[in-house]
């Protein structure tokens, strides 16, 4: 299997030489010339990485060749890394003494010593890459662009054998009411059926499209396996053939079009369009002009794996086509492992095949797929391994489960194939937040942009949908702040599939040459041993990216940490015994995220941590009682920042203000805190704000301390646990009365009413109530909330009751209502 990874090493090395930070490299050491080199080099070699990386079975020289390259595509990274970080030295220099900047010039690292070791290390990488380029010709690979890469193709049919189809009859009959109703309209109604790949859509398709209903009712019926490149010409003789039987390959387009038109001309027809992968509006609109013109109730049935193709194509809302049932899969595995029967007289086999189905998840090619295999033999040894086996180590045939996700893998740019195998290093049935993932990817350079100062988080979050409407993520929980994903365990397989040759057996992702990026120790139960485990990784993987420590149970962390230059994640969350981190983690210019939450032994943060200046995102957990000046608001590249559990925390930094980026900020569990900084009203970046759980926090202010401000850009606001809360403070909201579009408010013992500002929330989308006992009633302004599309109020029985008699006009607007256990709905759906 084509794995890829050289092409996209090298794709993001070459998006690092071209952006603005090189041009600042360049500039300031006089290497442009030498980089320039490097760059047409590798550009040259990657144009033809493709065709090698889809050979490189044929020959094991090829393999090493590609290995090569990878390996020296790290080298330039690692080249790059080291001006940045030089880069970042000196801003922190510039914060620093003077004693300390000339300790630093009388260093290893002293400009003069720096630019003569970056120099030697060019011109050997120049060498190195000349020669990788010269061998390229001995292996007779062709220049392919990622576009043009060539897929397996699958075609399917309209026919099945109704009875062999278990499970699917609510889904048969709910599409079947979709395509008889009437509608209204001029254009033909478009019915999207979207699932991962083996989950049973052409099946579907085809149950409904030879139920005998439908054939009375269409005069028409047209099937069409669409698949790769939606080539209008050649989708409009695929149709006229299924219409017709007529071959038309030696039509042009206007002669196709005409036969087509007269085809279709006042006929009632029914066309699925069956895997579809296009997700150009341009194509689709000029797809569904060349089928005007048949008669009033004529359907189009679209299956896809992609959401965003459903939602272009779609004109009625997708059919998420789920799982079957456990009882389903075992059903429709035992018919196909036995004859009639048969099974009676193998229990044993049953209680395998049970455990088999169960890994099946519910996917109806999976249990095919196993369930045909096994038909063939009683031997007990043969079911065992297959149940003890991982799907992806078995022997693929055209039809099984791994060939259709490996078709969907395939269809993923270079930059999502990076980070999808990435998501291997999680256990199966491992539920994340998308932010976990990003600064994970992120850590990694996995997030590149097409356009310019794109926030990393931003290009991240545009991957997580790109990868959930492509099935490759799961939505497990919505929550108010942050849903939460996992992948499917076929999914997992894939990707563990992709990076069998990238991955070695510790617990960590590594790149296959034994240059170690991410290392995730798991502590399970106490290893006395840790503290000597972690020092012996630091000190054989200095091109550490990642090192997560979380839940671990040792006192000290290793003070030769400060020499992973390269680090940028560093998570020791939840573990209790660690009193203080050497302060030398200070050295790590390149660090981006520090994870101490749920620390609880930490009695003090490091001194010189306002020289992270990298620092995106930082969880404290602290004994301490306030926080020193001068340092964490020095952090001016945070955009996350959380408190969480600082039972002894009684103020904040007053200059919080110099946070000028700061994009998110949680304070919980913070018992003694009594106030918030003046300085957080000036915050203008902040889209996020949570204050949970804080017993003594008093959010009054005195109105005239406050300016009235205009600007703000919070769209989330979360308040509860806040006792002495009486009233909600308008200051809060930081002049974002326009922009936002979330309030959560729980746990608000002494909150009796909603203030008369409600009214200015008019960007106000979602609003929870949840456990405010003495509030009665909501503001008759309420229904000047005109974006308000959900309301949800539990454990409020004076609210509840209020809501559904005399206040129920103050919300009847509202699309969606929950009360506590039942649900309201007051829109047409």
């Amino acid at each position: 299997m084509a794995q890829f990874f050289a092409f996209g090493i090298a794709g993001k090395v070459l998006e690092k030489l071209g952006n603005v930070a090189y041009e600042g490299i360049c500039s300031a050491w006089g290497v442009r010339n030498e980089f320039e080199k490097l760059k047409d080099t590798l550009a040259a070699i990657r144009a033809v990485v493709l065709d090698a990386e889809q050979q490189q079975a044929r020959t094991q020289e090829l393999s090493l060749w590609l290995q090569r390259f990878k390996d020296a595509c790290y080298d330039v990274e690692d080249l790059i890394d080291e001006f940045e970080i030089q880069a970042l030295r000196r801003q922190v220099l510039e914060r620093g003494s003077t004693g300390r900047k000339v300790r630093h010039f009388f260093s290893g690292s002293n400009p003069l010593a720096f630019r003569f070791r970056m120099g030697c290390k060019i011109k050997k990488l120049n060498e190195m890459l000349n020669e990788i380029a010269a061998n390229k010709a001995k292996f007779h690979v062709t220049q392919n662009h990622e576009t043009n890469v060539i897929h397996r193709g699958r075609e399917t049919y309209s026919f099945v054998k109704t009875s062999s189809v278990i499970g699917r009859d609510e889904a048969k009959q709910h599409l079947l009411n979709l395509l008889m109703n009437p509608t209204d309209g001029e254009d033909i109604p478009v019915l999207p059926i979207v699932g991962i790949g083996g989950i049973g859509k052409t099946t579907l398709a085809q149950l409904v499209f030879n139920e005998e209903s439908v054939k009375s009712h269409f005069e028409l019926r047209i099937w069409v396996c669409v698949t790769e490149d939606f080539d209008i010409k050649q989708l409009m003789i695929k149709i006229i053939k299924s219409a017709t039987g007529m071959n038309c390959k030696e039509k042009n387009k206007e002669e196709l079009h005409k036969v087509l038109h007269d085809r279709l001309d006042g006929k009632r027809f029914l066309m699925v369009l069956d895997d579809v992968w296009n997700g150009d509006k341009k194509k689709w609109s000029d797809l569904k002009d060349m089928l005007c013109g048949g008669a009033q109730g004529s359907r189009i049935i679209v299956t896809t794996r992609i959401r965003k193709v459903a939602t272009i194509t779609g004109t009625i809302p997708p059919y998420d086509l789920e799982h079957l049932s456990y009882d389903n899969c075992l059903s429709l595995f035992l018919k196909l492992a036995f004859k009639e029967g048969e099974e009676k007289q193998h229990h044993n086999l049953v209680r395998i095949g049970e455990g088999i189905v169960q890994k099946c998840k519910g996917v109806a090619l999976a249990v095919k797929t196993l369930g045909s295999l096994l038909c063939s033999t009683r031997e007990q040894h043969d079911w065992e391994r297959v149940r003890d086996s991982e799907l992806w180590k078995l022997k693929q045939e055209e039809d099984d489960i791994l060939p259709a996700l490996k078709l969907s893998y395939y269809h993923l740019p270079w930059y999502l194939k990076q980070c999808f195998a990435f998501c291997s290093v999680f256990p199966k049935d491992f539920e994340f937040y998308p932010i976990y993932l990003i600064r994970l990817w992120m850590a990694n350079g996995f997030l590149q942009s097409p356009y310019e100062n794109e926030e990393p988080e931003d290009i991240g979050n545009r991957y997580i949908q790109e990868l959930l409407s492509r099935c490759f993520f799961q939505q497990v929980e919505e929550k108010f702040f942050f849903s939460t994903l996992k992948m499917h365990d076929l999914v997992h397989d894939l990707a563990l599939s992709v990076v069998q040759n990238e991955e070695n057996s510790y617990n960590h992702y590594s790149t296959g040459n034994g240059r170690l990026q991410s290392f995730f120790l798991l502590d399970e139960g106490g290893n006395a041993d840790s503290e000597s485990l972690i020092a012996e990784v630091i000190s054989r993987s200095k091109h550490l990216r990642v090192l997560h420590l979380s839940g671990c149970s040792f006192e000290h962390l290793p003070t030769n940490i400060r020499y992973l230059k390269q680090l940028r994640d560093l998570n020791l969350a939840y573990n209790g015994n660690i009193k203080r981190l050497p302060n030398s983690i200070c050295n790590l210019q390149s660090l981006q995220t520090l994870e101490l939450a749920g620390c609880r032994g930490i009695e003090e943060l490091p001194k010189d941590i306002r020289y992270l200046i990298s620092l995106r995102e930082l969880t404290v957990t602290t004994k301490q009682t306030s926080l020193q000046e001068n340092g964490t608001s020095c952090l001016t590249s945070l955009r996350r920042l959380i408190f969480s559990e600082c039972k002894n925390l009684e103020k904040l930094f007053e200059d919080i203000q110099k946070l000028t980026a700061l994009r998110e900020l949680f304070i919980e569990e913070c018992n003694n805190l009594v106030s918030l900084p003046q300085g957080l009203k000036y915050l203008t970046a902040l889209e996020t704000l949570a204050i949970l759980n804080c017993e003594k926090l008093d959010l009054t202010m005195e109105e005239l301390e406050l300016e009235r401000k205009e600007g703000g850009s919070l769209r989330k606001l979360a308040i509860g646990g806040l006792p002495n809360l009486e009233l909600l403070p308008q200051w809060i909201l930081l002049g974002s009365t326009k922009t936002l579009q979330q309030l959560y408010i729980q746990d608000l013992q002494n909150l009796s009413t909603l203030p008369t500002w409600f009214q200015h929330l008019t960007s106000l989308q979602c609003l929870y109530i949840r456990n405010c006992l003495k509030l009665s009633s909501l503001p008759e302004e309420m229904q000047h909330l005109t974006a308000l599309k959900k309301l949800s109020i539990a454990m409020c029985p004076k609210l509840s009751k209020r809501c559904t008699g005399e206040d129920w006009h103050k919300i009847a607007h509202v699309p969606e209502i929950y009360y506590d256990v039942f649900k309201t709905t007051t829109n047409d759906e």
